[in-house]
């Protein structure tokens, strides 16, 4: 008689594994599986600057479109305004308004004054008068640049330098 071998099972402890080890070993990738990630990688890397130009040509597509309505809408502008200037008394209209032209033996007036007092901002009123100022604009250029040159205080602390003009004869005081 053949003598029968025992083999006898002995527990072997593994070590502990955590949860994502566990679920990382668990997946089993057959061929087919990585056949069909590699092709749509490719697929992925093939198709997305096409795709991306794709989308540039339509953003272009709808911001042409959009040009076309503007001018289409210019268009129907122009053509109602050149309809208008087929209109004799819109001609007529215009001609008066614009050229100020009237017909022979009318008579056409013009205000020029209508009463109305213009002023400054500060409402003062505006002289008709010629007026020369009194200040010697070239001392005060001067002073200004040699105060800004030669001071050491703050741009807020300069106070401007009060510069007496010729009297009213000429001479200066």
């Amino acid at each position: 008689m053949a003598r029968q071998q025992r083999t006898q099972r002995v527990p072997v402890r593994l070590p502990e594994q955590s949860a994502q080890a566990g679920w990382l070993r668990s997946i089993r990738l057959s061929g087919f599986t990585i056949a069909t990630l590699t092709v749509l990688v490719l697929t992925v890397v093939v198709l997305a600057p096409s795709l991306r130009i794709f989308v540039e040509q339509q953003q272009q597509i709808a911001q042409l479109r959009a040009e076309v309505e503007a001018q289409k809408s210019g268009v129907k502008d122009l053509r109602d305004e050149r309809a208008r200037w087929d209109d004799p008394s819109y001609i007529e209209a215009q001609a008066r308004e614009r050229l100020n032209y009237v017909y022979p033996g009318e008579y056409s007036y013009l205000v020029i004054d209508d009463g109305q007092t213009v002023s400054t901002g500060d409402g003062q009123p505006i002289s008709d008068q010629v007026q020369t100022t009194q200040v010697d604009w070239v001392r005060m250029l001067l002073s200004s640049v040699l105060t800004a040159g030669l001071t050491d205080d703050k741009p807020g602390e300069i106070v401007a330098p009060v510069i007496q003009g010729p009297d009213e004869d000429g001479s200066d005081e």
